[in-house]
């Protein structure tokens, strides 16, 4: 397999990189260009909670700080090695609502040589919009795309009319999976509680409804797209899988019967029965719920049958635009 990545790296290719920096999680992606769009060769993934504690001081912690300095210094790593020219770095709402936020990053541009800039969350629902669209049905015409952070989650309603992307409007309310867990807990969730959550984060939702009733939008979408740890969770735990597999919750659907099932009895755990399990682990054991009450929120706003699962999303959103921009993107490269 060593032989195989040397050999990749040398064959000539363009290598691109795309780094998403959360409140919850840091996660690389790095790619070139093919018939299909771009085929990935190297990815990574940690939960650094960088955001931790966040809500209630307004700053990044030293221990969180340093737990997302290990996780970057092997994405910069990853980045060397493969020679990565072309890549965009991104930090998201953990950064952007605590007071030291630019300063951890020129930290992180000092010490590691990672140049990261924080987006606002407009671009931040663009880039997951623009990650996870090829999951759109081709029949439908109104989409509500959706992202549960750990900071924030971002929604965004498309119309497809045409064949043509048109971003309707979109929205960022700050409650996501960290915000909410910390505010109401996170180990042992009574029912009551568990309403008290989705109370909190549904004034913001009823708003943006409205708003989009009022640009003409239907109530209901042809479907929900969600590109979420949530989502992509609840539908590992429906599928009754003993490990988390990408290749069998990326593209597949959730009826809202079942999303509600699953919520309810990832609800009623306990908190060492939900790190037990195999699609959910010990790190995110105590978020999960939270991520839960928010999208069983949104399924009550936009009461749609159906929501497409994407394990996708930022990341792929601007390698996109990346290949995109250079005319390199469904080109694949010849050694």
């Amino acid at each position: 397999m060593a032989r195989q990545l040397l050999a990749l790296r040398e064959s000539g290719r363009e290598f691109y990189g795309a780094l998403d920096l959360g409140t919850n999680n840091c996660r690389l992606l790095l790619a070139t260009p093919s018939r299909n769009g771009f085929r990935v060769v190297d990815a990574f993934s940690r939960i650094v909670r960088l955001g931790e504690g966040v809500s209630r001081t307004g700053s990044l912690s030293p221990q969180a700080q340093k737990r997302t300095l290990e996780a970057l210094r092997i994405c910069a790593n990853k980045l060397r090695w493969w020679r990565v020219r072309r890549a965009r770095l991104i930090a998201t709402q953990a950064c952007r609502a605590a007071k030291n936020g630019q300063a951890f990053l020129d930290r992180v541009s000092s010490e590691l040589g990672l140049d990261l800039e924080i987006v606002d969350a407009g671009a931040e629902a663009r880039l997951a919009a623009s990650g996870a669209c090829p999951l759109i049905d081709d029949k439908a015409e109104n989409v509500l795309v959706f992202d549960i952070g750990g900071g924030s989650s971002e929604l965004l309603w498309l119309n497809m009319t045409g064949g043509e992307r048109k971003a309707v409007d979109w929205i960022s309310i700050p409650a996501g999976v960290v915000t909410l867990a910390e505010k109401f807990g996170g180990g042992t969730i009574p029912r009551e509680v568990y309403e008290q959550m989705r109370a909190w984060v549904r004034p913001a939702l009823r708003e943006f409804a409205a708003r989009l009733r009022e640009k003409g939008a239907p109530a209901v979408p042809d479907h929900l797209l969600g590109t979420s740890g949530t989502v992509t969770t609840i539908s590992g735990v429906s599928l009754g899988l003993r490990r988390y597999d990408r290749s069998r919750v990326d593209g597949c659907w959730l009826d809202r019967a079942e999303i509600m099932r699953v919520s309810e009895q990832l609800r009623a755990m306990e908190l060492r029965e939900r790190a037990a399990n195999g699609c959910i682990g010990r790190d995110r054991a105590d978020l999960v719920v939270a991520g839960c009450a928010i999208l069983e929120e949104i399924c009550a706003i936009w009461p749609s049958p159906r929501i497409r699962v994407a394990d996708r999303g930022l990341r792929e959103g601007i390698l996109t635009d990346l290949m995109m921009e250079d005319g390199t993107y469904g080109r694949p490269q010849t050694p």
